[in-house]
């Protein structure tokens, strides 16, 4: 039988949900009494969900003043995504190394996940998004063969979270990122395996720019 959530659980919820929504931008200070205030319960738990997003990054405790949120940095995005797409490029060509009918098939399954986030009569919200790109990508990896690498991709996944969420803060963003699966997928689907990989470089490049953080090449240019 599952855990009853505590007070603490859904105070970190709320938190963690407005900040991949960006609802609170980067460095904001983050007061511990308005959000107990906002949620109808003490400052404990809202001290103890403070706790869990500052171990995970999202956010800086300041005695006495509250939580910053705390900014994604140049380097991080870029380290980030550069990791990203050397794990989703080995799957990809993986992948594209099989036959056909295989390839056609992951392909047709990746698409139809992208449109039914692009046929949502909402438009697609920046968690949505989130969730969206988490299983697509995922998808993607398990798709390429090795479950330790594919492990490896979610964890860092977690460790990233909030370098995409700053990418799909913006509704445009969001509708952008499922609108590059949706063309990824396509190209798969039609075993257009040269056009899928710049694909799938053109859209980790387009989600470091749309951090404002990671505007260069991802990968350094090949030794020779």
């Amino acid at each position: 039988m599952p855990k009853p959530a505590t007070a603490a659980d859904l105070a970190y919820a709320h938190l963690r949900d407005r900040l991949l929504d960006g609802a609170f931008p980067s460095g904001e200070l983050l007061s511990e009494g308005a959000v107990a205030t906002e949620l109808g319960v003490s400052r404990t738990p809202v001290r103890e969900a403070f706790l869990r997003l500052e171990a995970q990054g999202f956010l800086r405790l300041y005695p006495k003043r509250g939580a910053m949120v705390v900014p994604v940095t140049p380097g991080e995005a870029a380290a980030v995504l550069q990791a990203r797409l050397l794990m989703e490029l080995f799957a990809l060509d993986s992948l594209a190394a099989r036959p056909d009918e295989v390839v056609r098939t992951t392909g047709a399954e990746l698409l139809e996940l992208a449109r039914r986030e692009q046929g949502a009569q909402e438009g697609p919200s920046s968690r949505q998004a989130l969730e969206t790109a988490r299983e697509f990508h995922a998808r993607l990896m398990r798709a390429g063969g090795n479950p330790v690498l594919a492990a490896a991709h979610a964890a860092l996944w977690d460790q990233q979270i909030r370098v995409s969420a700053a990418s799909t803060a913006q509704p445009a963003h969001a509708a952008a990122d499922i609108d590059e699966h949706a063309a990824l997928a396509r190209a798969l689907a039609e075993a257009r395996r040269a056009d899928a990989r710049d694909l799938l470089v053109a859209h980790i490049a387009a989600v470091g720019r749309r951090t404002g953080l990671a505007h260069g090449p991802l990968l350094p240019p090949p030794a020779r």
